[in-house]
């Protein structure tokens, strides 16, 4: 098998529309993690993505007629420019069928490279499925992101720069995962040349495909995935991809949001450029493995695949980024309430930052504080910190990992409602297309009052929104039902000790 792909990725036409890419040595990041660590900057592809050498290999290994005919794809991001472009140097017509709930600026630039778009559903599955209907219909050749020998051939030539690049023994290269055509190629590769070399798949922890499978020992389709690292946001990997992981692949990593958001920042820092979310994970799987490991002095390789964001997906990373790199505590204090408690409190604090101070009155003897502190040392100095007020007798709750907290009560800290009687609080996705809510609120009808909503927009397919509603107890059941058959995504957060603390009845 291996020995197939090898020859598929030397003999792949790529570099007709390809660059070779730079492969950097992070200056910053490798002196905090005492490791050399080295980015391979797919980023720097005039797609910003290395969705485009997949693509191209596939379609110039077309015959004439199918070339002549033209081909079709399903994608609302990289792979949808990377087609595009690719039919353009080709001279072929290209058709990409996207969910109509995609960015204007993503839907243009597909038609700045010379694609023709379809917008149809809502969902990437609805265009998937009418994408396939079409090519049926037109006789037209389906391009798949991921899950064809020439595509994960096209992808395995990063591989092949990295060996040429990095003359010095390599030990570990981590690549993002999402079909898996990506690991596919380059793991194909890398085993066959340098089998010493670790390779380290990075998948996001609410979208682990390939770490279910390989666990399972078979592909699984996930329930659900999370779309905040959307360029991997995938319900189950490829057949082949999997069938070539399962051989060549070491391992592979689970990171959670906020450390991505991190590895965005180093990234930054580092290199002056923007990755997209699926393009931070392989730096979020390097810090992770370092920090679980232990090793130092090693030479290790993070894939940034891409950089195609939404601007206005900055404000949320940025405000997630202090969380996963653990610079920032975010505490929920009951103080005394009188004169001086608060000033006690920062002094408490020591010397550490305050970097939000929330507080709302809650009776004559006591108040609850939402905090958040800086640190400077991660982890240990925060359970130095929640030990330390432990001494000091405070009452207090953990919210660092409290994610209810971080993305809706810090922005809502002061809102009790005495009079509001059977009050629950539940956790909604909402698709953000037009009359998503009008359906949400179609479905309550007169059954049961809204208490409290808070909804905040970070630049992704879904909002998140944060309900209350009063639903008496013998009426749960038929909630229950109701927002089963509406279809998204919820969770009830009525024991939630962030609600308890700032927004609860009592």
């Amino acid at each position: 098998m291996k020995d197939t792909y090898i020859r598929k990725i030397l003999t792949a036409s790529v570099y007709e529309v390809a660059r070779k890419t730079a492969l950097e040595l992070a200056p910053n990041i490798s002196e905090r993690l005492d490791n050399r660590v080295w980015l391979k900057r797919e980023d720097q592809q005039q797609v910003f993505s290395f969705k485009l050498r997949g693509a191209y290999n596939k379609m110039a290994h077309l015959s004439a007629s199918a070339r002549e005919q033209g081909v079709i794809a399903s994608s609302a991001g990289n792979h949808a420019q990377g087609v595009a472009l690719a039919a353009s140097r080709l001279g072929i017509r290209a058709t990409i069928v996207m969910p109509r709930t995609t960015p204007s600026i993503k839907v243009q630039a597909v038609k700045r490279l010379g694609g023709r778009t379809v917008l149809h559903g809502d969902t990437y599955d609805e265009c998937y499925e009418h994408a396939l209907k079409l090519a049926d219909e037109r006789g037209l050749t389906f391009i798949h992101p991921y899950d064809d020998p020439d595509v994960i051939a096209g992808q395995g030539t990063i591989a092949m720069e990295i060996l040429q690049q990095q003359g010095s023994a390599i030990d570990a290269i981590f690549v993002p995962v999402g079909g898996g055509g990506l690991i596919a190629g380059i793991a194909a590769y890398v085993k066959y040349l340098r089998p010493e070399i670790k390779v380290i798949g990075v998948e996001p922890d609410d979208a682990p495909s390939m770490y279910e499978a390989l666990r399972a020992g078979r592909r699984v389709k996930l329930d659900q995935v999370g779309l905040f690292t959307d360029g991997v946001a995938v319900r189950q990997v490829g057949k082949e991809p999997f069938r070539i992981a399962r051989e060549c692949v070491d391992e592979v990593l689970l990171v959670s949001t906020d450390s991505i958001c991190a590895a965005i920042r180093d990234i930054y820092e580092d290199t002056r450029s923007i990755a997209e979310p699926a393009g931070g994970l392989a730096l979020a799987g390097v810090k992770k493995y370092v920090a679980e490991r232990g090793v130092t002095g090693q030479n290790l390789v993070a894939l940034v695949c891409g950089a195609n964001m939404n601007f206005d997906r900055l404000r949320h990373i940025a405000e997630r980024t202090e969380l996963g790199e653990q610079r920032e505590a975010l505490l929920a204090v009951t103080i005394p309430e009188r004169p001086g408690s608060f000033r006690r409190f920062c002094r408490d604090l020591g010397k550490r930052n305050i970097t939000e101070f929330n507080y709302r009155f809650a009776d004559a003897k006591r108040a609850h504080v939402f905090a958040g502190v800086k640190l400077e040392d991660g982890a240990g100095e925060r359970a130095a910190l929640v030990e330390h007020l432990r001494e000091q007798g405070y009452e207090f709750e953990d919210l660092t990992d409290n994610e209810m907290a971080k993305l809706h009560v810090r922005y809502m800290v002061g809102g009790r409602a005495p009079e509001v009687q059977h009050e629950h609080i539940f956790r909604f996705e909402f698709p953000e297309r037009p009359g998503a809510l009008m359906k949400f609120l179609s479905h309550l009808g007169r059954n049961w009052n809204i208490s409290l909503f808070h909804y905040r927009n970070h630049g992704a397919d879904f909002g998140r929104v944060l309900v209350g509603l009063q639903i008496p107890q013998a009426e749960l059941g038929r909630f229950s039902a109701a927002m089963d058959k509406l279809g998204y995504q919820w969770a009830e957060e009525s024991d939630n000790p962030a609600y308890d603390f700032f927004l609860g009845t009592d």
